[in-house]
């Protein structure tokens, strides 16, 4: 296994690229803040077997106690949540929005999925096959994650660093960012991408997933932000820029 890339971004804040063998995707950005009483996680990458390798690694390269450390997950998608039973100590705070972890904890997320391509027209073996193979599915949590919840603009304090939360539906229904202003610093997720942009897609004939994730880019543009930290590929030095 290649060594895994761990970068500084600032003081206490570390990005670490968490791989995802045969995915387009290649990776998932992990970023891990330290300090002195709690660390904080925000994402994990995939419940899959290399995925914990590399971030076995990730905690060992930058000497993270386990049992001093929460996590914040930006949404429901197995590539940013999939891994954090197997990392969370029974004590820690993970930290996410209720829309997403209701359809990930109480509702059959592929049987919503197979119901959608059905209603649309997809015949019923393409969807049970492609279902059956969705990395989504294979490497999601194997059990219910008991998070702690959080809303529009509750804020997350982590040594120095004060993360307000910041609602973005659109890529998902409940898909939270992080915003520091101290730092003018933006945890997109995949809300905000450099290099590719997120899939907007739905499981229900209910809501306008396309025209929220556009008013979530209208709420964004407006904040004050000079770096953007995204779930995947390249930081964002032009928030602006990237949105228009």
């Amino acid at each position: 296994m290649a060594k895994i890339v761990i970068e500084q971004v600032m003081s206490d804040l570390f990005r670490a690229e968490i791989p995802l063998p045969r995915n387009p995707l290649k990776a998932t950005n992990s970023y891990i803040i330290k300090s002195n009483s709690r660390n904080l996680i925000i994402d994990t990458g995939m419940n899959r077997e290399e995925c914990k390798q590399a971030m076995s690694e990730v905690v060992r390269e930058l000497d993270i106690d386990l049992h001093k450390t929460d996590f914040f997950i930006t949404h429901l998608h197995a590539d940013h949540v999939g891994l954090v039973n197997e990392l969370a100590a029974s004590d820690a705070a993970i930290y996410f929005n209720q829309l997403d972890a209701d359809v990930l904890n109480y509702k059959n997320l592929w049987q919503m999925a197979c119901v959608m391509a059905a209603r649309n027209g997809f015949p019923a073996g393409d969807v049970d096959r492609a279902v059956n193979a969705h990395p989504g599915q294979r490497y999601s949590p194997h059990q219910p994650v008991n998070f702690k919840m959080i809303t529009e603009e509750d804020t997350i304090v982590c040594g120095d660093f004060e993360l307000q939360c910041i609602v973005t539906p659109g890529h998902t229904d409940g898909h939270t960012c992080l915003y520091e202003p101290n730092r003018k610093m933006f945890f997109s997720g995949d809300h905000i991408l450099g290099d590719i942009t997120p899939n907007i897609s739905t499981l229900s004939d209910e809501g306008n997933p396309l025209a929220d994730y556009l008013s979530s880019l209208d709420k964004v543009y407006q904040m004050p932000i000079e770096l953007v930290l995204p779930g995947h590929r390249r930081i964002v030095n032009d928030c602006r820029k990237r949105i228009t």
